[in-house]
């Protein structure tokens, strides 16, 4: 199996220079890829993706998103728009019980979770973790404190967080329908 580190030799510099970064505080990935690499487990993190494509990000200042971080949480439905509203790279997997954060480097991902937290928990609205975002992120380039930045300030889930959602058609709907379809392809047939 190919290195992770060679491997990101042909990835474009921006998507590089933050595998890299992941790289260097985790080792080589568990699962590589021409343009992916995978971590499980790593940290505080159910998984970390890097990807050769990057994304360009405008919130809260221009950068590229290639690293994605993945944690357990579950995140209540009416919690989910706010959510999008906050931050775009911030994304919601309600079936499979995960959120994660996709940004250039760890320490954006641990804010942007944090930040997550806050509003599911109410402790933020989405306009006041937007503007505290901003202030940590420039904080962080102006080596001030920026705890938001330094780790998960809650404890992810351990499993368990899905949501398989609810059943709405029952066996008998669904052979019901199976009896339509060949009632329909029969008709065809001998319609000529």
């Amino acid at each position: 199996m190919a290195k992770s580190s060679e491997v990101i030799l042909a990835w474009p510099e921006q998507s590089r220079e933050a595998a890299q970064l992941v790289i260097f505080r985790y080792g080589e990935s568990d699962e590589v890829t021409p343009t992916q690499l995978t971590w499980h487990h790593r940290g505080p993190w159910k998984r970390i993706i890097a990807t050769r494509t990057f994304f360009r990000h405008n919130f809260p200042a221009p950068h590229i998103d290639s690293v994605c971080s993945v944690i357990d949480y579950k995140v209540p439905i009416e919690k989910v728009s706010d959510l999008a509203a906050f931050d775009g790279s911030v994304v919601v997997e309600r079936t499979a019980g995960e959120v994660s954060a996709r940004c250039h480097d760890e320490q954006a991902n641990f804010l942007a979770l944090n930040l997550m937290h806050d509003i599911v928990t109410e402790r933020r609205t989405v306009e006041d973790a937007r503007h505290y975002y901003a202030k940590e992120f420039a904080d962080y380039r102006r080596k001030k404190p920026a705890p938001y930045m330094q780790k998960l300030n809650f404890e992810p889930g351990n499993g368990g967080s899905g949501d398989p959602d609810v059943r709405i058609l029952t066996d008998a709907d669904l052979e019901r329908a199976k009896q339509e379809a060949q009632e329909g392809q029969n008709g065809e047939q001998g319609g000529g």
